[in-house]
């Protein structure tokens, strides 16, 4: 449970930075977040073969940069000589996969607040939650609201709370379990994330109801996002925000 007000975040996010705009969980992913109006972002964090923390979503480099191999098995020099743009569209040809401090570094310019979801790679989970928690901890911009770490994976949750005792958690889920507060308070969390599809009027009232946050991914149409407000949720996250700061 947690006494934080329940505004402290806004109500739309963008989705790895704009995903539906630019290439997700890229400093101009980020940037087109910003020109949107939007005041926070989410996006994704995972290690390079020599421990750096950069933002990236999948294990495989594929889909992404069009390379063979892992991204864990790759060192961070080798992975910012990809293109991770240019899949998305010509104009955003040649833009490199970031490190966690170039996109701090751009948060601080723009001032937006974010979300950090961990997304280890197998067998790296408590790995990467210390990582990032404490690149965290040690250089995010004072001038920012603090940020919220997010993860699917206990392991790096557990982790990032030890490294960084301060900073805000939430348990990442598809549908919502039945044994849901048990896991927030086991992990000290304060907010849940589940898919908006999977979520229901009844758990949504449960975990707002019991003084946690609940927020919903991937909210792209303006009239889900109303309903799922209507029900309590306190945040969207959206490949296009722009859709819903209208509302």
């Amino acid at each position: 449970m947690t006494d934080r007000p329940r505004d402290r975040l806004p109500r739309v996010i963008g989705h790895r930075g704009a995903a539906g705009h630019a290439p997700e969980n890229t400093l101009a992913g980020i940037r087109k977040a910003a020109e949107l109006g939007a005041q926070w972002v989410e996006f994704d964090t995972m290690l390079s073969r020599d421990g750096h923390v950069i933002l990236f979503h999948d294990d495989a480099l594929k889909r992404i940069t069009g390379a063979r191999g892992l991204t864990a098995d790759t060192d961070l020099a080798d992975l910012q000589r990809l293109d991770a743009g240019a899949w998305f569209g010509r104009e955003f040809k040649g833009e490199p996969i970031p490190t966690l401090d170039q996109a701090l570094a751009l948060l601080a310019e723009l001032g937006l607040g974010a979300n950090v979801e961990i997304k280890p790679t197998p067998g790296r989970e408590a790995e990467t939650g210390r990582a990032v928690a404490q690149a965290l901890a040690e250089r995010w911009p004072a001038d920012l609201p603090p940020p919220l770490i997010s993860s699917f994976k206990t392991e790096a949750l557990v982790a990032a709370r030890e490294a960084a005792t301060g900073i805000e958690r939430a348990l990442l889920v598809f549908k919502v379990p039945k044994d849901w507060r048990a896991q927030l308070e086991g992990l000290a969390c304060t907010a849940l994330h589940c898919r908006a599809e999977d979520l229901t009027s009844t758990a949504a009232a449960d975990v707002t109801g019991a003084g946690f946050f609940l927020r919903c991914y991937t909210v792209n149409e303006p009239l889900r996002a109303k309903a799922l407000f209507a029900w309590g949720v306190d945040g969207v996250v959206s490949d296009y925000p722009d859709r819903l700061l209208s509302m």
